[in-house]
């Protein structure tokens, strides 16, 4: 905002993650950065050509998978971690794959491996073709609120169980009293539980002894009673199989 620039990069040490703030001083979740690469691949798609594939972790928004749907493409939902996503990448010939931690993995026109400086580049490549700013290149998608990844401390020896366990109790929800319909429960990686006006994952860390989660949903007030729902039954599980 100070220098009035268009946008902000900024890189892990090793140069694999991009992080983007947006002309707004807003940051660009990497699943929203996904999104407009995708965009920007597909608007280039000839209709004699098979659907591209795109890939992206369990944590992504819903908007990511339905927007490259709707626009033709393929969208895959996988298992969180750099080296499952790319052996994926590999697998299903995706042109593009990202994560939420920043991994963009380009196919198109690239090599298929991440690398931050190469995504900021195409980044820029897409802001100089459009006449609107970064903050306006996603401004028709539907307003959702989200929380970021959050950390629940569980120990390596039970995380694990207390996963298996909820995806046992949501898949006969008829034992819970959901503040939402359930319409869907994705046991992909963890348990990702889409509910009629949002979802809530909760899986197990690759690298802590935690629970990793994260919600979504189209109101403030739906959020709150999605994460509060999930949290709590999370929190009984684990203290049901430490004590048993």
């Amino acid at each position: 905002k100070e220098v009035q620039a268009d946008l902000g990069i900024g890189y892990d040490g090793d140069a694999d993650r991009i992080g983007v703030v947006d002309d707004t001083g807003e940051i660009i979740w990497g699943d929203r950065l996904m999104l407009i690469f995708a965009r920007d691949i597909l608007s280039l798609q000839q209709p004699d050509q098979p659907p591209p594939v795109f890939i992206s972790e369990v944590k992504g928004s819903h908007l990511l998978y339905e927007d490259i749907r709707k626009r033709g493409g393929k969208a895959i939902m996988w298992k969180t971690g750099h080296s499952l996503i790319k052996a994926k990448m590999k697998e299903e010939g995706a042109v593009l794959a990202g994560e939420m931690s920043g991994h963009m993995f380009f196919a198109d026109r690239y090599f298929g491996y991440d690398d931050a400086i190469y995504a900021s580049c195409r980044l820029v490549e897409i802001l100089a073709h459009s006449d609107h700013p970064l903050s306006e290149l996603l401004s028709d998608l539907p307003k959702t609120y989200s929380t970021p990844e959050i950390r629940m401390d569980c120990p390596d020896s039970v995380k694990f169980k207390v996963v298996e366990r909820l995806r046992t109790i949501f898949q006969d929800s008829s034992t819970i009293r959901a503040p939402y319909p359930i319409r869907e429960v994705n046991s992909i990686d963890g348990i990702r539980i889409t509910f009629t006006n949002g979802w809530g994952l909760v899986r197990a860390s690759n690298t802590q002894p935690a629970l990793v989660l994260r919600y979504e949903a189209d109101s403030q007030g739906g959020l709150t009673q999605i994460q509060n729902f999930i949290e709590n039954l999370t929190h009984q599980t684990i203290t049901q199989i430490i004590s048993s």
